[in-house]
């Protein structure tokens, strides 16, 4: 099977790069926040509109922290202990699904 050969970076203004995955990420945020947002004002949640504000903001540090995390253990962990400092070079690229999720599980509790 050929698969097409797609660009990973979606957007590049100078040395900034912007992936895909970080715009499905804010995507995937935004939407899950807009849907809690207009069920607390339609009355079809016990929840409250800053309780939701708190949970998007862990989420969020939990599924970049802990997709970064995991991307380094799972995939870059022999890397990682030539040189520690990889972990902070979040330039070069790298983040897991299931460190995010992890992540994400981690700050909902």
């Amino acid at each position: 099977m050929i698969y097409p050969e797609i660009d990973p970076v979606a957007l590049s203004v100078g040395p900034l790069k912007i992936h895909w995955y970080g715009l499905m990420y804010l995507v995937g945020m935004l939407g899950g926040w807009a849907l809690a947002r207009w069920r607390i004002r339609h009355g079809k949640s016990d929840w409250t509109a800053q309780q939701v504000d708190d949970l998007l903001f862990y989420c969020a540090v939990g599924v970049v922290l802990g997709g970064r995390l995991g991307y380094i253990l799972f995939y870059g962990f022999n890397d990682w202990l030539a040189d520690p400092t990889r972990i902070f070079r979040v330039w070069e690229g790298g983040m897991s699904f299931h460190g995010g999720f992890l992540g994400v599980l981690t700050a909902m509790w």
